[in-house]
């Protein structure tokens, strides 16, 4: 069978079981996910040694440490791994929820309630998690997962998924509810931007850049956008030094491959004298690379100069740029036209200033005084996410379960006839 014919069998299974998923009661999707957790951590040394195989397989293939990071699974992060997926077992069911009702003049009652969206298709790179997370959140929301990894986490994403499918059958659901592409063959790829002959719903693409625009660029269905991270945090001139060392540090270095992490560190002019020698030692210290403006450079020598394409770089790496701006309006200005609409955070004790920010800067995330790292859907409560949405339309920041949710409207009648 060619890679298209395989692809399409693979959608006309998934519109099925979405019937079926859909249906299923809560309690049942739960116990899948519960068993699915189960499994995840019954089956740790399998998976670790899967992990092991494409991580030697990624450095031989020279793939860099940053994107190795994303790649490589511990038992700590495994175990993070089956938290989440208890997590998301233990939310409250999306389903069936009235957002809304209300009575016409008519007498039509008519209530707006929440529904799955069908069959999602994503396409994601070398982090094996979402292929645990992706699949509960599905689960969780009542959809079908069709996951395309990147080849280099082929072998962990392969034996994650024959965990979560022991979930699946241990409540009697079917297996096609989550299926995993096990063929590297980028065609794979191509197959899913077409649809799949309507089988499709919505693609989500988690990954790169050229990743992200060639789905945007080339799908013949909706795509939930995820773009790359080019977070700013915008240390304002009321910044508590303290705070500002400590949270600029964390928002770089705790883990730069992360979608989260500060890309570019931006500081007032009035406190710049002062307080960027110590934000650029402590950076230093801690293994990041700077590079800056004239200003920053002219008061950090170790500072390297910035190319104009490094303003507009997702580093992944510790690296970090630097710029001196006058004040916040021009903050703003900066991250609105180099920044992705990803997550971007200022650092002050001044409330009017920190309200300002919040309102101006129309990204996904905008935060006050924390860690740009925070930027997940973990850490929103969701139980995991399939991605940092930076579209404008249906799901914007962490996609959790609820933010995989459509909507219908149940309108009830007593005879009523149109004039």
């Amino acid at each position: 069978m060619t890679i298209m014919g395989e692809m399409l069998e693979r959608g006309r299974r998934a519109r099925a079981a979405a019937d079926l998923i859909r249906l299923a009661p809560p309690e049942t999707r739960t116990l899948a996910l519960e068993a699915a957790a189960v499994a995840l951590r019954a089956h740790a040394d399998r998976i670790l040694a899967a992990n092991a195989e494409d991580i030697e397989r990624a450095r031989a293939n020279g793939l860099s440490e940053a994107l190795i990071d994303r790649l490589a699974l511990s038992p700590a992060r495994l175990g993070a791994i089956a938290y989440a997926v208890d997590e998301v077992a233990a939310l409250p069911d999306p389903l069936g929820r009235e957002t809304a009702r209300w009575t016409r003049p008519s007498g039509l009652d008519i209530a707006r309630v929440s529904t799955p969206i069908g069959v999602l298709a994503i396409i994601y790179e070398s982090r094996p998690n979402v292929t645990a997370d992706a699949a509960a959140l599905c689960l969780r929301s009542g959809n079908v997962a069709l996951l395309r990894c990147g080849s280099d986490c082929l072998s962990s994403s392969l034996a994650i998924h024959a965990a979560m499918i022991e979930g699946l059958e241990a409540a009697g659901l079917s297996a096609d509810a989550i299926q995993l592409v096990d063929t590297p063959d980028r065609a794979a790829v191509g197959a899913l931007l077409t649809g799949l002959e309507g089988t499709v719903d919505l693609l989500i693409p988690r990954g790169g850049k050229s990743l992200v625009a060639r789905v945007q660029a080339e799908a013949r269905v909706p795509v939930l956008g995820h773009l790359e991270g080019l977070c700013h945090t915008y240390v304002h001139a009321a910044a508590d030094a303290d705070m500002a060392e400590a949270v600029v540090v964390n928002a770089k270095m705790r883990r730069v491959s992360v979608c989260g992490a500060t890309e570019t560190l931006l500081i007032d002019r009035a406190c710049a004298p002062t307080l960027l020698p110590r934000l650029a030692g402590a950076l230093e210290a801690a293994g990041c690379s700077l590079r800056g403006d004239a200003e920053s450079r002219a008061l950090v020598p170790s500072i390297t100069e910035a190319s104009e394409a490094d303003w507009t770089t997702e580093y992944l790496a510790p690296i970090l740029t630097v710029g001196v701006v006058e004040d916040l309006p021009h903050a703003v200005d900066h991250i609105r036209r180099h920044g992705s609409g990803h997550t971007e955070a200022i650092i002050t004790n001044d409330e009017t200033a920190a309200t300002a920010f919040l309102n101006a800067v129309d990204s996904a995330i905008v935060m006050w005084n924390t860690s740009t790292q925070f930027a997940d859907g973990g850490e929103f409560g969701f139980g995991g996410e399939i991605g940092i949405s930076t579209s404008r339309l249906h799901a914007r920041g962490p996609v959790g379960a609820e933010q995989l949710t459509s909507y219908k409207y149940v309108v009830r009648g007593t005879g009523q006839t149109r004039r």
